[in-house]
């Protein structure tokens, strides 16, 4: 049964892992995307990032069962399994492969929130400099440029680079 339960728990672990890869590759992809302003292919990598974040949240319930399950069986804390207490219950094989899956899977979601706050800043500063663009153009169309009717009062108008007239010369 136990070792049932361990072979569960690495092959959710494995696939975790493999999850957070892609979700690491997708947030790298979404740095650069952002640099380059390519909206198209950023909506296709975000549709692809929460795709990924929902299997993991799928498969990490699967974790909580098999952890909290293989948890009771060596005499662990079952409420809240750790992987590193596990593991060192276990000992041997069992217990390095599970520190090693603690490793790795620290470091990737470790470096996932790195590059996750470098790209909010990027996301940020497109942002700022969309919403100046946007009030430009505004000012543009809208301007302040007035004219003045027969009756003497001003009117407010439209600000413009000019009137095509007529196309012959």
């Amino acid at each position: 049964m136990q070792e049932r339960l361990f072979e569960k728990l690495v092959g959710n672990l494995d696939e975790i892992t493999k999850q957070y890869r892609t979700l690491l590759d997708c947030i790298r992809k979404e740095k650069d995307l952002l640099i380059k302003a390519d909206v198209v292919k950023l909506n296709e990598n975000n549709l692809l990032k929460e795709q990924t974040l929902f299997k993991i949240k799928s498969l990490d319930g699967l974790r909580m069962n098999y952890s909290s399950e293989l948890a009771q069986l060596i005499k662990a804390d079952h409420k809240a399994p750790r992987l590193l207490e596990m593991a060192q219950r276990m000992g041997g094989k069992e217990g390095e492969t599970l520190r090693s899956f603690h490793s790795t899977l620290e470091l990737i979601i470790k470096r996932v929130m790195e590059l996750n706050k470098e790209n909010a800043i990027y996301a940020e500063s497109a942002l700022k400099n969309v919403n100046a663009a946007m009030e430009n153009i505004k000012e543009t169309i809208l301007g302040s440029q007035t004219t003045y009717k027969k009756k003497g009062n001003v009117q407010r108008g439209s600000e413009s680079s000019g009137h095509l007239v007529s196309r012959e010369a």
